[in-house]
């Protein structure tokens, strides 16, 4: 790994010399990764380290945990937009939101934009991030031209596609590794063309086998009715009423929707029959899901017109949602009301699955029958033909994703009563049905896998190879104690 390894000296030679804010941006950046060594050596040796962060996007309960964390303090910016070169220098833990406002300066975005804002770069990186390019883009972690890992022996190194063979390791082991492996601290990666506008077609389908026909002649031609297909999703209110929004980029001058305070972005889908049409700004476009945190503000009273109107636009987030959220998980506080009304407790059942798109219909009709949450969002995804040219049959060890294949991402976040003496069944139930159709889940939120299962789905022997080398000294927990065990 020597060759792989830089120190914070070696960092500073690899930035060109710079004048004006260019300069600026990487001086507070060396002095931000400064600051997160010199956190690292302050954590004894015989402790596992973790982030001191007050918020995250993960949905699953931690252990509890004491003493000092990792300082990312001074890693949560955008260090430097190349336009010309369309890149961009960013910290691990930059939010896409402040991310997605430096690059629309220069009319650019990120490839792939995961709904919500306060999603970190690092945070998609290492776990999961998806979205409606993704059917053409890819996964965040294919847009990655090198990045500055944090590992276990208190070393960054950075990891490159084209470096030796240990840059290459970690580059393609990072990916689902969920900071067993380590933190990323500085991530490069490509960018595209942002236009100023976004048309959309909201698809009604009366029958789940003509979702998945119509989903899958889409992905396949990027088109749809002679018209372009830039980015696609969609929304299952049932077995007879679902939708496929297909966004195509605009540059075209003209109203817009706002689905930023009174509207509900999910409800304007919904018509009898056919098509109908909406325009959004690109910004818009790539917040619409976080106003509403798709439709979970619902369970906040969020949604009634009367609590809407005297809810502040600026607390119409998902970071607000979030937070409600940790409340009622450290109170119990959905659970005693349930008690209250003489109701059981429920089960919460937040994931994301991914199931092939052949699969599709099979996966929705079971679960319209046995689990009462809806609606339940579609998005499309396919690696990127980048990654498929390179023909390795699981070329991301950690993420169980095959090249030229289409899949198609499967969300659903609700709770449920819990009804026998398992609080856990129905997310087992649902971790069954996807292993039977071929699928797999992302790691985001709870998993009950036992751990031959885990390493079958997860990386197995190649990630315990990685563990061996970057944390030799466990100084992380492993990937299956981070997404299992909940440390």
């Amino acid at each position: 790994m020597a060759a792989a390894r830089t120190t914070l000296t070696a960092l500073r030679e690899l930035v060109r010399p710079t004048v004006g804010s260019r300069e600026t941006g990487w001086e507070q950046h060396r002095e931000g990764v400064q600051r997160l060594l010199d956190s690292f050596a302050a954590v004894p040796a015989s402790q596992q380290v973790r982030l001191a962060k007050r918020t995250s996007n993960l949905f699953r309960h931690r252990a509890a945990t004491t003493g000092p964390g990792l300082d990312t303090t001074g890693l949560t910016g955008v260090i430097e937009v190349d336009p010309i070169a369309r890149t961009a220098d960013v910290q691990g833990m930059c939010t896409y939101e402040d991310l997605v406002d430096a690059t629309l300066a220069h009319g650019l975005i990120p490839l792939v934009v995961p709904q919500l804002k306060t999603i970190t770069l690092g945070g998609a990186v290492t776990g999961l991030g998806i979205e409606s390019t993704s059917f053409r883009n890819g996964l965040p972690h294919e847009s990655v031209l090198e990045m500055d890992v944090l590992i276990g022996t208190g070393e960054i190194v950075t990891a490159r596609p084209d470096g030796d063979e240990h840059e290459r390791r970690l580059w393609r082991g990072f990916p689902n590794s969920y900071g067993s492996l380590g933190y990323a601290v500085r991530l490069r990666i490509r960018l595209e063309e942002a236009p100023p506008f976004v048309a959309l077609r909201h698809l009604r389908l009366h029958d789940l086998d003509s979702l998945q026909q119509t989903m899958t002649e889409i992905v396949e031609a990027g088109e749809h009715d002679g018209e372009r297909v830039d980015a696609i999703d969609g929304v299952v209110f049932g077995a007879e009423e679902s939708y496929l929004v297909l966004a195509r980029w605009s540059h075209e001058p003209g109203p817009v929707s706002d689905y930023t305070g009174q509207q509900i972005f999910y409800r304007s889908l919904q018509h009898p029959r056919g098509t109908t049409r909406d325009r959004l700004t690109i910004r818009d476009y790539l917040w619409r899901w976080d106003t509403d945190w798709f439709w979970c503000s619902r369970a906040f009273g969020a949604q009634n017109p009367r609590v809407r109107r005297l809810w502040p636009r600026r607390l119409l987030r998902s970071s607000i949602y979030w937070k409600m959220v940790a409340v009622d998980q450290r109170h119990d506080v959905a659970d005693r009301l349930e008690a209250r009304k003489g109701l059981p407790p429920r089960e919460r059942v937040v994931q994301d699955v991914e199931v092939d798109i052949s699969r599709t219909a099979d996966f929705l009709r079971w679960f319209l029958a046995e689990v009462p949450i809806e609606p339940i969002w579609l998005c499309p995804l396919r690696l990127a033909e980048t990654t498929a040219a390179e023909g390795s049959e699981r070329p991301w060890p950690l993420y169980p994703l095959e090249p030229n294949r289409t899949y198609v991402n499967i969300g659903f976040w609700s709770t449920v009563p819990i009804t026998t003496d398992d609080p856990t069944a129905c997310n087992r139930a649902v971790e069954a049905q996807v292993s039977a159709l071929g699928g797999h889940k992302s790691l985001y939120s709870d998993a009950f896998y036992d751990e031959a299962t885990f390493a079958q789905l997860y990386g197995g022997e190649h990630a315990a190879a990685l563990k061996a080398t970057l944390d030799p000294d466990s100084r992380f927990p492993t990937l299956y104690d981070k997404a299992v065990r909940r440390r």
